[in-house]
């Protein structure tokens, strides 16, 4: 995050004493990344959050990989990854590679019976479908259709859903998340020119304090294995905390859309980014207004990025047969373009509704053995003429 936030109680200065009204001492924990170099939050606990009392299973969670490598252009069909009870359980890895993970899933149910914690990577939690709360251990966040949840890594959190019907699509990181430096100043602050300012971004307000014992199991992913581990006290009991790593959600719905005379490049849409990948969002915008504009995206080669596009909702006027929850994927080395009539069907129209996200990444993806049970095998021969 850009900006300092603070939540709850603390003392003056960091790492002095900061007493219960019992007199004994809160446990302070800096919750940092990048070594001692990056984003940080300094919490205060109840009780010293080091306590673990078991180590009870470890497994792996690692994906199948069906294609090391692969220069086909595929189109996944989203929903059809079937819903599953439990979140952990419901995530399927469809793209992975050495820097970032792209998954969706479909869980029925809240997390109730245990705690969650990714501590190698930032998780991007796309809301296609459904509502609830965030819990974490700084701090609470609603959630609806169109918001993107920032969760960086190391944080513990629960997800607690109103209904059986949600559609997850997440972009684990193994580089930290950032708004994109060309829209701040040297100082961090969000650009006039931007496409959203700090006002869009909705940062917890509500801190869950818990002081209780017991045996409180956590799952922790670490190198594709999930470990479970019992603690002996109850992970939200942080009565405060500031800083700059917190997590916190922006809706798509929030993005303003550069526009120009003729068609504008995808870093416009840019919303996140990494040094491994970017992330854009494209929303309802007026098309281009040149009196020869072509609305449509030019034909351009993918030479150094793989890109991946996850299609939400509305009209997708430079593809043919999409629905909402596709994933087209165009791998770097080969050109691709609106599909045939679709350049000119755009003449002359003067706004699009989709609405969809995009994943650039600068290392190829694999594909998995999930990602294959829904794919379009012919979808590279759609650009043919008919």
């Amino acid at each position: 995050m850009p900006f300092y936030h603070k939540l709850g109680n603390i003392p003056p200065k960091r790492h002095i004493q900061f007493r219960k009204p019992d007199g004994t001492l809160y446990s302070e924990q800096l919750f940092g990344t990048i070594g001692f170099d990056g984003m940080s939050t300094n919490s205060y606990h109840q009780q010293r959050p080091t306590q673990v009392k078991a180590i009870k299973k470890q497994y792996s969670v690692a994906p199948k990989i069906a294609k090391e490598n692969s220069i086909q252009s595929y189109r996944f069909r989203g929903f059809q990854i079937k819903p599953e009870n439990d979140y952990l359980e419901s995530r399927k890895t469809v793209l992975t590679n050495s820097d970032c993970s792209i998954i969706l899933a479909a869980p029925k149910q809240s997390t109730t019976d245990y705690f969650y914690k990714n501590s190698d990577a930032d998780e991007l939690i796309f809301i296609h479908k459904g509502t609830g709360k965030l819990r974490t251990h700084l701090g609470n966040l609603d959630f609806k259709y169109g918001d993107y949840l920032l969760v960086p890594r190391g944080t513990i959190y629960k997800i607690d859903f109103d209904t059986e019907d949600n559609r997850l699509f997440i972009v684990e990181s193994r580089r930290p998340i950032y708004t994109p430096k060309r829209y701040r100043n040297w100082f961090g602050q969000l650009l006039e020119d931007a496409p959203f300012c700090e006002r869009d971004i909705r940062q917890p307000q509500e801190l869950e304090t818990y002081n209780e014992n017991g045996d409180f199991l956590m799952k922790v992913k670490k190198q594709d294995d999930i470990f479970e581990m019992v603690y002996a006290s109850h992970p939200f009991d942080v009565v405060g905390y500031d800083g700059y790593s917190y997590p916190y959600a922006f809706s798509i719905h929030d993005f303003e859309p550069i526009t120009g005379r003729i068609h504008q490049p995808p870093p416009v849409h840019q919303t996140f980014e990494t040094d491994a990948f970017v992330v854009c969002s494209f929303v309802p915008r007026l098309y281009d207004y040149h009196p020869l504009a072509i609305p449509a995206p030019y034909n351009h080669s993918n030479i150094d990025s793989d890109e991946v596009l996850y299609y939400v909702d509305g009209d997708f006027m430079s593809r043919n047969d999409i629905d909402a929850g596709h994933i087209s994927l165009h791998p770097a080395g080969i050109p691709h373009g609106p599909h045939p009539g679709a350049a000119e069907r755009s003449i002359g129209k003067v706004r699009t509704d989709e609405l969809a996200v995009m994943v650039d990444t600068f290392k190829p993806l694999k594909i998995t053995e999930d990602a294959l049970k829904i794919a379009d095998e012919d979808y590279y021969k759609s650009w043919l003429d008919n």
